[in-house]
């Protein structure tokens, strides 16, 4: 069965020439077996007119937010709470300012506003318009939503006669981007009472070790890989605390986020949040050694050189496995060369129940991989019951999907664990 069969979408369409592929895409959506709300700006009407909509969704086109026949029940809310999905194609930058900033001025970003529901944007502009500072900026503020997903734009001859980012994806690429967030969602819908009930304490982020008021050591971990399991752990129904060196990303939803500076300080939060944790998850790359002492004033260039004593960090996650036998813990290896050794050393050597390898660097097309970088992905060993050591392999893909991927393989391995209190 199709995974469009019946469910229940919003096709949000904006003035510009591509609407004109958003009756394509309807059409698809329809024989796909989805039920299809079509919810037109002014401006699209002037491209497209509704009735082609119309005649093909089997439903009247909505585009007046103040429509007395449908405001007398509330039509926009019920609009927005109907809605399994919404999606708009083309948006266009206006539409993405407004909806970025939580501007409800037309009955489609009013429904955008008044939905829980995904919200998938397929942009169509002239590209210096995609490529303006304030549009970049807006496009920005979505990459800390979880319900905003983006498709294109494309690369291409315009209508304008400008060639470049901005032409709205294809109906066909759409309709698959569009299958694969049914696919995620449908996949979370079973996950979500998977660990509920379930307390998990997750470390993420960088620390940092202060020489003087001005440098310090640290590292490049971006802390967008424990965000993101911070997330799928929530969503899947367990109670997440999170624990989380100095990052730029906003706090997950729903997650108890503490904000710690060094190791040390880590260390000492990780211990006042123990308490009847079932799951520790330690993502954060925590230094390995600080300074013995920390100046007070910074130290002036006055030699050719300088020595700074270095001491050894307290393990955080070795700490955690010794104090707490019964704890489920899953830690990180981020290695730049011989990459299972070193996390099957590490698994052992800390008594760990699982442990997830990542190639710290560049990869052959010189794309960034591990720290600090939006993708990722993980070869997992895992310690069963009989001693035996498992090998599983998460293909690269994106941090958040990445982090489904390994919450579900978490919630195998702990339920076939004798640490299950249950």
């Amino acid at each position: 069965m199709s995974l469009f069969q019946d469910k229940k979408i919003i096709l949000g369409v904006c003035g510009g020439v591509a609407a004109y592929k958003s009756v394509e895409l309807l059409r698809l959506l329809i024989k796909a077996g989805a039920q299809v709300q079509v919810v037109m700006t002014p401006s699209a009407e002037q491209f497209v007119a509704p009735m082609t909509f119309q005649a093909l969704s089997g439903n009247p086109v909505r585009s007046d937010l103040f429509d007395k026949a449908a405001e007398a029940g509330m039509g926009h809310i019920e609009l927005a709470r109907w809605a399994d999905l919404i999606l708009i194609a083309p948006v266009t930058a206006n539409t993405i300012a407004k909806i970025s900033r939580g501007i409800a001025d037309n009955l489609l970003t009013t429904v955008c506003l008044a939905s829980a529901a995904p919200l998938i944007l397929a942009p169509a502009m002239n590209q210096q318009m995609w490529r303006s500072e304030a549009n970049q900026d807006n496009i920005q503020r979505f990459k800390s939503r979880t319900s905003i997903h983006l498709i294109g734009p494309a690369m291409g001859e315009q209508a304008c006669g400008d060639n470049g980012p901005g032409r709205m994806e294809e109906p066909e690429p759409i309709m698959r981007f569009c299958e694969q967030l049914l696919q995620q969602l449908q996949e979370q819908q079973s996950l979500s009472e998977q660990l509920k009930g379930k307390k998990l304490l997750i470390t993420a982020g960088p620390t940092i070790e202060d020489i003087d008021p001005v440098r310090y050591i640290s590292n490049r971990s971006s802390g967008k890989m424990g965000y993101a399991i911070a997330q799928a752990a929530y969503e899947a129904g367990a109670e997440v605390s999170l624990i989380s060196g100095p990052v730029v990303l906003d706090a997950p939803e729903g997650v108890d986020c503490y904000k710690i500076r060094s190791a040390l300080q880590m260390h000492k939060r990780v211990f006042e949040q123990l308490d009847n944790v079932d799951i520790f998850i330690a993502t954060a790359a925590v230094a390995d050694y600080r300074p013995v002492a920390t100046k007070a004033q910074k130290i002036k260039k006055t030699q050719d050189s300088m020595t700074i004593e270095l001491v050894k960090n307290p393990d955080i996650l070795a700490d955690v496995s010794a104090h707490n036998k019964k704890l489920f813990t899953v830690g990180f290896a981020a290695e730049t060369t011989e990459l299972e050794k070193y996390a099957q050393d590490k698994l052992d050597s800390k008594n760990l129940d699982m442990i997830a390898a990542n190639r710290v660097g560049r990869d052959s097309n010189g794309q960034s991989m591990g720290f600090n970088s939006d993708t990722n992905e993980l070869i997992l060993f895992s310690k069963q019951q009989s001693g035996e050591i498992t090998r599983t392999v998460l293909p690269k893909t994106t941090k958040q999907q990445l982090a489904r991927e390994l919450i579900k393989e978490i919630v195998v391995q702990y339920k076939n664990s004798h640490k299950n209190k249950d």
